[in-house]
């Protein structure tokens, strides 16, 4: 009933070696990532657990057989690539020929939102550390395609009560994975997934999604993805994996489109969903709403009616205002009773005037950015100034990022301050397990040999094996709860026998 869970992102970043376009993009990776570790003081570098990780369990009741799968599938095989564990709770590895970051859990949208700007700043900073003798400097960008039939994936996770009924969450989360992305879209000059078809649309991924519902995140991409890997105890909690939205670089559409996302599946667990917006042809109508950044296209629901993506949206914003308010009334958190504000007032500024939306909004922002440079120089939808305009919005670097450029001159609305993100960059957030996993880290560094989402192992002197201490559950691990041992336990030692005794 609020927008409160354990949740958080990944984001793999576009990668490139400034006028070398033959330069191999898993080594540039593997560069970024050894080049952050080489930035800490951290004397050993504890390694990724895979142990516990089970890629191919469906959520529809199976296992995929490692035969069956795809390699990109296999993200519980070591394979040698940079791995790096953050010291605020984070995940730094190199994902196939992208560097990628995971956020710590979050608890909250705004959580989100810090510690995956921190992971723009971490990102930037690596890319800084790279120092290859010859090499041209390297170059990352926010983006989800190179406009040449690749793709690469910013992706969510909510944790979810394992009761929830697996086909409930597709039923009612597909008609609102289609329509979302008036929100929380990226913009992306090029139609189709090679983008050679001249105009504008909304989503950067909406054109690489085939199926409705399925396993796979690189190949046959599905609205609603059936990965059952929930990092945490199974009996009690799913994980559910979102590959369907965009990288945004504004604060407020990740703000929106985690805070969103989670009220619909609050209400989805509660069962408070009542109205049928089953869509006729998902995929389709997925692609058809990014194509159309008039908003106009109606799409078509399995019971012969025609909405709207705003319709829908609204559909979905007035079940939850009733539902917060059945539940909560005035006891409704800040942070639920914002998230509900904001999103009623971009709908209806995107119904009356989107542009309005353009300091929010990332789609919107671009748009009207390469508006301008379409009406000052006269240039059509396909001429290449346009595409160029649209990963230059994408470069992290603050002195040639579009997006940089307007936030530094406040045409962007901000939920955060510089200092907080800063400070994410190291600290890790104090209400979930990665508080634990954090403070570990960077107070016994030399003693943490390896750590997952859901465990720390330690390598402790005069112990002839391994010593794992297991986090299942998330909302465990928490600054409440360990803060005090930590500050008083100076060794790993100490850590070690005081939580075992």
């Amino acid at each position: 009933m609020t927008v409160r869970r354990i949740m958080g992102t990944e984001t793999e970043f576009g990668i490139s070696v400034l006028g070398t376009p033959s330069a191999n993009p898993m080594l540039a990776s593997s560069q970024v990532v050894n080049a952050y570790a080489s930035t800490s003081a951290r004397s050993r570098r504890a390694r990724w657990d895979f142990e516990e990780e089970n890629p191919l369990r469906d959520a529809r009741g199976f296992d995929l057989s490692r035969s069956a799968a795809d390699p990109s599938q296999l993200t519980d095989e070591d394979v040698g690539l940079a791995n790096l564990i953050l010291t605020n709770g984070a995940r730094l590895y190199v994902d196939h020929a992208h560097p990628e970051f995971s956020t710590p859990e979050c608890t909250n949208p705004r959580d989100v939102v810090r510690w995956d700007k921190a992971g723009e700043q971490i990102i930037v900073t690596a890319a800084n550390a790279v120092r290859i003798p010859d090499q041209n400097p390297i170059v990352l960008y926010k983006n989800n395609t190179d406009n040449k039939g690749a793709s690469y994936g910013a992706h969510e996770n909510y944790l979810m009560k394992r009761s929830t009924p697996f086909p409930d969450i597709v039923r009612h989360i597909t008609p609102f994975f289609v329509s979302r992305q008036v929100i929380c879209g990226a913009g992306r000059v090029g139609i189709g997934q090679d983008g050679q078809t001249s105009g504008f649309q909304i989503s950067q991924r909406a054109d690489f999604f085939e199926v409705e519902v399925g396993l796979e995140t690189t190949l046959k991409r599905p609205i609603v993805n059936t990965r059952d890997e929930p990092h945490a105890d199974p009996e009690k909690y799913r994980r559910l994996h979102v590959i369907i939205g965009d990288a945004n670089l504004a604060e407020i559409s990740t703000y929106l489109k985690v805070g969103t996302t989670s009220l619909v599946l609050a209400m989805i667990e509660d069962r408070a969903l009542t109205a049928d917006l089953a869509i006729d042809n998902p995929v389709s109508e997925l692609h058809k709403v990014s194509h159309d950044p008039t908003l106009k296209h109606l799409v078509s629901l399995r019971d012969g009616r025609s909405m709207s993506a705003l319709d829908l949206q609204e559909c979905y914003l007035e079940q939850a205002r009733d539902y917060v308010d059945a539940h909560l009334g005035a006891d409704a958190d800040k942070q639920t009773r914002d998230v509900l504000d904001r999103w009623e007032s971009v709908l209806s500024r995107l119904r009356t005037d989107p542009v309005s939306c353009r300091r929010e909004l990332d789609w919107v922002a671009k748009l009207a950015l390469l508006e301008s440079y379409r009406e000052r120089d006269g240039l059509e939808w396909d001429d290449p100034k346009l595409r160029l305009i649209d990963l230059q919005y994408a470069d992290l670097r603050p002195d040639k990022g579009l997006y940089q450029r307007l936030v530094a001159r406040g045409s962007i609305d901000r939920l955060l301050t510089d200092d907080e993100v800063t400070r994410a960059v190291s600290e890790p957030p104090v209400d979930t397990r990665a508080y634990f996993r954090g403070r570990c880290l960077a107070q016994y560094p030399d003693r943490i040999a390896a750590a997952s989402w859901d465990s720390v192992i330690f390598d402790l002197p005069g112990r002839d094996s391994l010593q794992r201490i297991p986090t299942m559950e998330p909302t465990r691990g928490t600054r409440h709860h360990v803060g005090e041992l930590l500050d008083r336990c100076s060794t790993a030692e100490d850590l070690f026998e005081a939580i075992t005794s």
